[in-house]
């Protein structure tokens, strides 16, 4: 009786451990199955984004650390259009900007919430690129007044007026913020860095 009990429990040991190691098998089968499938996903996402990149940083995915890499092809594009001329002559050279139009947005898109915004229904975000455009022009041109103090030696005018431009600097830059949650997509604006205004004004006074 004793040995046929040990060989039942033997048997039955012996098929369950067949199974288990036939799930084992199983599960790492499919395991890869569904890790080749996600190779494919990713290979097929990069090659996408790939072709969104420039042509001088396609094909050098594992290259490009960051959109830095990027923003230099475009600075280097710029730079060279510069030097062949390409933004000379431009139309409105020379003459004050048109706040009161999106050069980026579709011409009739834009009419149609012009005319909305003469009759009092336009949306939010309208209104608020308006406010943001009209601010932004007057805070630069009292950054350009104090900085004129700064190139006649009154630097205790310039440090006064450091303090409260970057105030109305933080405070433009919070409807900006507030102006990019609620615009519809593709409308997004930058917000203003103190670093780069004043450096825009060096540049004006060098010889």
């Amino acid at each position: 009786m004793s040995h046929g009990g040990s060989g039942f429990r033997w048997a039955s040991y012996s098929s369950s451990s067949s199974s288990s190691t036939t799930t084992t098998c199983s599960n790492s089968s499919s395991s890869k199955r569904e890790k080749k499938i996600t190779d494919r996903l990713s290979a097929v996402i990069d090659a996408v984004n790939d072709r969104k990149l420039p042509p001088e940083l396609r094909g050098q995915r594992n290259n490009v650390r960051s959109e830095t890499d990027i923003i230099n092809v475009v600075e280097q594009r710029i730079w060279h259009s510069m030097e062949e001329g390409q933004f000379e002559n431009l139309p409105g050279k020379g003459k004050p900007l048109n706040l009161n139009t999106n050069p980026h947005a579709d011409p009739a898109e834009d009419t149609l919430y012009r005319i909305l915004s003469k009759n009092g229904c336009a949306p939010e975000w309208v209104e608020l690129n308006k406010e943001i455009r009209g601010r932004v022009s007057e805070w630069r041109v009292a950054l350009e007044k104090a900085w004129k103090s700064k190139c006649n030696g009154d630097d205790e005018k310039w440090s006064e007026r450091c303090e409260s431009l970057k105030m109305q600097l933080r405070d433009i830059n919070d409807k900006v913020f507030r102006y990019n949650l609620i615009v519809p997509f593709g409308r997004q604006m930058f917000g203003l860095k103190w670093e780069k205004e004043v450096a825009r004004l060096e540049e004006q006074v060098e010889p």
